[in-house]
């Protein structure tokens, strides 16, 4: 098998005019996150919705050595259910799994996105869904991959807050507590495989828009389109 299937990740945002629109959008979500967290507030307070909760003060850190949930597929289910947690570490590691992670053998592309769904914050306010069904493949690519039996695992690495996005909280932590919308990057390995013996692997890495509402289990908001250090 041509080895240009390792390069999946690229191929399959290609497309719509509207969909490079929106990563251009989504793009000042990651510049809001390096220069501050008001600014990540302020993009994401672009549309109207209901009123936030109340605020309260944000974490400081995500602990090191909190259980990280495994978000791999299950037998029968195209993609796992969210972990309950108030981590957001922990949430962006088990999300970017189940993000790396498909199997065109046995399961649509319509299932795939629906079991993704699930991890979405449901506050319209803060969610991009564009910007996750952009990681995986179009229909017509998905439907290529199937013919092809090919499916892909994730090994997950590390998970951490950007150094920019640190810096930014900790000169002013109350301008999170609108949204409470965390950037975290994580890094691992994907693995392909298809019919025969083709198999690859790369090293990946990606930053996630995070919210974690206290007193509440964390969910996606966002991928950015740029991995931040």
């Amino acid at each position: 098998m041509p080895k240009k299937r390792l390069r999946i990740p690229e191929e399959r945002t290609y497309g719509e005019p509207t969909s490079v629109l929106r990563r251009s959008l989504i793009g000042g979500i990651i510049f809001a996150v390096l220069l501050a967290v008001a600014g990540l507030v302020a993009y994401l307070n672009r549309t109207d919705s209901p009123a936030s909760a109340k605020p309260s003060p944000p974490p400081a850190s995500a602990p090191e050595s909190s259980p990280s949930p495994e978000a791999t597929d299950s037998k029968g289910v195209a993609v796992a259910a969210p972990p309950k947690t108030s981590d957001p570490i922990v949430f962006a590691k088990a999300a970017t799994k189940v993000l790396w992670t498909y199997d065109t053998r046995s399961f649509s592309q319509a299932e795939h996105l629906a079991g993704l769904k699930r991890w979405m914050t449901g506050e319209k306010k803060y969610a991009d869904w564009k910007s996750v069904t952009n990681q995986v493949p179009s229909p017509v690519l998905w439907s290529r991959l199937h013919d092809n039996r090919q499916h892909a695992s994730a090994t997950v690495g590390e998970g951490h807050f950007p150094q920019a996005f640190k810096t930014a909280l900790a000169q002013n932590p109350g301008a999170i507590t609108e949204a409470y919308v965390y950037a975290v990057t994580v890094t691992g390995n994907q693995t392909l495989a298809w019919k025969g013996s083709g198999a690859g692997s790369e090293a990946r890495s990606m930053t996630l828009a995070v919210q974690c509402r206290p007193h509440q289990n964390c969910a996606l908001a966002a991928v950015l389109p740029n991995a931040a250090p």
